[in-house]
């Protein structure tokens, strides 16, 4: 009985291990700061992005596809490499490559530099606005990555009206002019919503997809945080521009 519970301990483990993404974290011998506590932020940012002040560079952390991953949504993702950022007192990732999930791989797998640096008040309340100052209107952020169903496309309708055509690797920016409560839909063999509220001068993060069916797919749609969101939106336009 001992053995057969320690075979299914063992079992059980091996599955957890292989279903997660592969991490590698590269230390500079010079790091040497305590292990933040768990719940500490973790900011990220991607190249492009203007930086708070840089207190030391601490590495890189690189998370893959182990071959037999499924927990690696960008969400996932991330939050495994600020789990690495944590361990190594680090508070800060800058994203330096981000691959999307496609037919090489239903993973995201990114690269980023690991570092410490100095976040105060004013800039964690600048870096968190969604906001775009004094507009008259709203921007909609709609894409679509790689996945299940790429050759599947669809309307999107925000509605009555239709925004835009979503396919695999498609990014589009909308101006919205009207405001309140309305709804974002799609249709395929089966009719998706997502409920919305639009206010002047925001932004918001709309990740399209298609998930299983039974002839086609039925579309998927959800608002992603700015945080997620803008990384995400930004790896399929930069994908596109190396076209």
């Amino acid at each position: 009985m001992k053995t057969l519970l320690t075979l299914l301990l063992s079992i059980t483990i091996l599955s957890l291990i292989s279903c997660a993404p592969k991490v590698r974290t590269s230390l500079a011998q010079t790091a040497n700061y305590s292990a933040l506590p768990f719940n500490e932020e973790v900011y990220v940012f991607e190249k492009e992005d203007s930086l708070p002040p840089i207190i030391q560079e601490l590495g890189e952390i690189k998370i893959s596809d182990s071959g037999f991953t499924t927990q690696c949504s960008y969400e996932q993702v991330l939050e495994r490499a600020k789990i690495e950022a944590r361990k190594a007192g680090g508070n800060t990732l800058v994203i330096t490559e981000h691959k999307l999930p496609g037919f090489a791989s239903s993973c995201h797998r990114i690269v980023a530099r690991l570092l410490k640096t100095e976040i105060d008040s004013a800039f964690i309340k600048n870096r968190n606005a969604s906001t775009i100052e004094g507009a008259d209107y709203a921007l909609l952020y709609v894409y679509r990555y790689g996945g299940t169903g790429a050759l599947i496309s669809y309307d999107l309708h925000l509605g009555d009206s239709t925004i835009c055509r979503v396919k695999t690797n498609s990014a589009d920016t909308i101006r919205i002019t009207q405001e309140g409560k309305t709804t974002l839909w799609a249709s395929t063999e089966a009719r998706e919503e997502l409920p919305i509220e639009i206010k002047k001068g925001n932004e918001y993060y709309i990740r399209c997809g298609l998930s299983l069916g039974v002839l086609v797919g039925r579309p998927s749609i959800e608002q992603v945080g700015r945080e997620y969101g803008k990384q995400e939106f930004d790896a399929i336009i930069l994908k596109k521009k190396k076209k």
